[in-house]
């Protein structure tokens, strides 16, 4: 994409200024601040972006293909310990999904069910109120983002996030990125332009997939999907009256994950 001169001498500025170690240029670079200089244009202006998830839609194989289509396009390394996992969206049963909800009269599809899970982007954000260097922020959008490069790794995000939705690098993913075949790697996903993958000591998770918005695409578990069974999962402005997440939830009932909590999530759930 191309820059007008006077972008390209904003950024040439604010890259000058920052070398210089000064504290105004520190505070220049606030989140998203030079991101938002050079984005595309994006899906649809939306105002705050959500996702709706028809759990009898969604089986086995659709699940993979998400989890699959998600950690594809970020480089999400495959780690085989517990502990170490990096998991941006994942598969969780009825019980642990929506804890509080469980009686002895849910359907036996729901209580047996599988479910997936990611951030659930919500309006009150807990883990952004928290984070001492603004790495978590929230978009006008809606959408809570992560910049790796400015985490410092305190967790602090993590013990505040009541949805589990955040991972930890425990030790260096390269290690096992190193071992693939470079064509197997996303050379667009925007964490590290020189070595598309993540570091040590950081925290990471979903941002519904904000480097695809900007280009015009769906979030890409949403597209994969949709390739499988059309609408198993939909994707949309719900701050918009006529859109698709808005039509969906109109004729559905939908539950969300801990209501109760306050903080507002705008992953739903049609049971």
């Amino acid at each position: 994409m191309g820059l007008d001169r006077r972008k390209f001498l904003k950024i040439v500025g604010l890259s000058t200024l920052f070398g210089l170690g000064g504290k105004a240029a520190i505070d220049m670079f606030a989140p998203g601040e030079l991101e938002a200089s050079v984005e595309t244009i994006p899906l649809t202006a939306g105002k705050r972006w959500a996702m709706v998830i028809d759990v009898h839609k969604i089986d086995e194989t659709i699940i993979k293909k998400c989890v699959e289509a998600c950690h594809r396009e970020h480089n999400v390394p495959d780690l085989e310990s517990k502990k170490e996992e990096i998991k941006w969206i994942w598969k969780e049963d009825y019980e642990h999904s929506f804890p509080g909800r469980h009686h002895e009269y849910v359907g036996e599809d729901v209580e047996h069910g599988s479910f997936l899970l990611l951030c659930n982007h919500c309006s009150n954000p807990p883990c952004c109120r928290v984070c001492p260097t603004k790495a978590t922020w929230q978009r006008e959008d809606g959408i809570v983002m992560m910049d790796q490069h400015r985490c410092i790794g305190c967790r602090f995000c993590m013990a505040a996030c009541p949805f589990g939705a955040r991972s930890f690098n425990w030790g260096d993913p390269r290690r096992v990125l190193e071992d693939k075949d470079l064509k197997e790697l996303n050379p667009d996903y925007p964490t590290n332009r020189d070595y598309p993958t993540r570091s040590k000591g950081v925290v990471e998770k979903c941002t519904f997939c904000a480097e695809r918005l900007a280009k015009g695409q769906l979030p890409a578990c949403v597209e994969a999907a949709n390739t499988v069974k059309k609408d198993a999962l939909v994707f949309g402005d719900l701050d918009e009256p006529d859109s698709n997440v808005r039509a969906v939830l109109r004729n559905h009932y939908t539950i969300r994950r801990k209501p109760e909590l306050g903080t507002n999530p705008n992953v739903f759930y049609i049971v």
